[in-house]
């Protein structure tokens, strides 16, 4: 089974999320071992953010990196976990709001395929980039 950055990088659709891990340096942390849940935001999501403030977050390596690591939660949480809470800590150190009421919003993005599996955690794919406060 592959691992994170691999099972995304084979899906085809997340070609900004994987250049964005890869200038902010976390390629090595998310293709490591421990257990992450990663909330995935795909190419489209990428392209809601204007072009110049993409441009922007990917020159500024701190900023970049605390995005990306909001979108990622320590340990492997499912979709049948994902509904029992109302909100995570991100490895960032910002929380994000879980609403399953209807379907799964990840703050104001909805979770499109939940449960891709992988050989050290689970994707979750999300419609919206999430944005620490």
């Amino acid at each position: 089974m592959k691992n994170i950055v691999e099972t995304a990088v084979a899906a085809g659709t997340f070609k900004t999320l994987a250049t964005a891990l890869t200038a902010a340096g976390l390629i090595e942390t998310l293709s490591g071992p421990g257990q992450f849940t990663v909330f995935a935001p795909t190419d489209e999501a990428f392209a809601k953010i204007p072009a110049e403030t993409l441009t922007a977050v990917l020159a500024d390596k701190d900023k970049l990196t605390a995005i990306l690591t909001y979108h990622v939660v320590a340990g492997k949480v499912t979709a049948a976990d994902v509904s029992k809470l109302t909100e995570a800590t991100t490895l960032q150190g910002g929380e994000v709001k879980i609403d399953a009421s209807h379907g799964v919003k990840i703050n104001d993005a909805t979770v499109i395929t939940p449960d891709v599996e992988a050989s050290n955690g689970i994707i979750h794919v999300i419609d919206t980039v999430l944005m620490p406060a």
